[in-house]
């Protein structure tokens, strides 16, 4: 009974150990135990297009996600929210801005103004906090500038084509006012031949 009751005693010490340990090692990682993954750092978009700012994120508490835009025209905070609780948009981004769970937000409707640095900060309840950059280059379309060439490039061969047929036009009925006046002119001198030769 002695010797069974050391055996449990012994195990159950080796078994205490274990889960002391793996519970420092839990409390241990708990502050570090959130991390960030941007899949695309560069985004490229046109005037007027949607973009998605992908990341995800990953912690073992409630974390707070907050996006900033940096640019020539200064820093705006967009929106700030913690993992289902409250969103916090800023006014200037109210219908324009889409939340998901995984840290991501969509743009609706960029402008030239939102090109820029896009930070991401994404905070754990325990203090502990990762950042993400996004940079955004928006471009005007150039679609309208060629669709106005093309039209004009339209009109002009329209009206080149009327003035080669209107010349041509002015062409064959000149060369017919010439035959007509050319055989006037021909029967006239027959006639004024022919009167000569009956007076003399």
């Amino acid at each position: 009974l002695m010797r069974s009751l050391q055996g449990c005693r012994g195990r159950g010490v080796v078994v205490g150990t274990v889960t002391l340990c793996l519970a420092a090692g839990w409390a241990l990682q708990t502050p570090g135990g959130v991390s960030l993954v941007v899949p695309q750092p560069n985004i490229n978009a046109t005037v007027a297009q949607n973009i998605l700012l992908s990341v995800e994120y990953s912690c073992r508490g409630i974390a707070t996600v907050e996006w900033k835009h940096v640019s020539s025209w200064g820093t705006t905070k967009i929106v700030e929210w913690k993992s289902g609780n409250y969103v916090n948009i800023s006014t200037v981004y109210k219908d324009r801005v889409t939340t998901f769970e995984n840290g991501s937000i969509q743009l609706l409707n960029v402008g030239m103004r939102d090109a820029g640095y896009y930070f991401v900060t994404v905070t754990e309840e325990y203090g502990t906090n990762t950042y993400g950059t996004i940079i955004v280059n928006v471009y005007e379309v150039i679609y309208e500038d060629l669709h106005f060439v093309a039209v004009l490039f339209a009109f002009l061969a329209a009206v080149s084509a009327i003035l080669v047929c209107f010349m041509w036009l002015c062409n064959k009925s000149l060369h017919l006012f010439q035959k007509k006046t050319t055989h006037k002119l021909t029967a006239s001198t027959t006639e004024e031949i022919e009167l000569e030769t009956i007076e003399c």
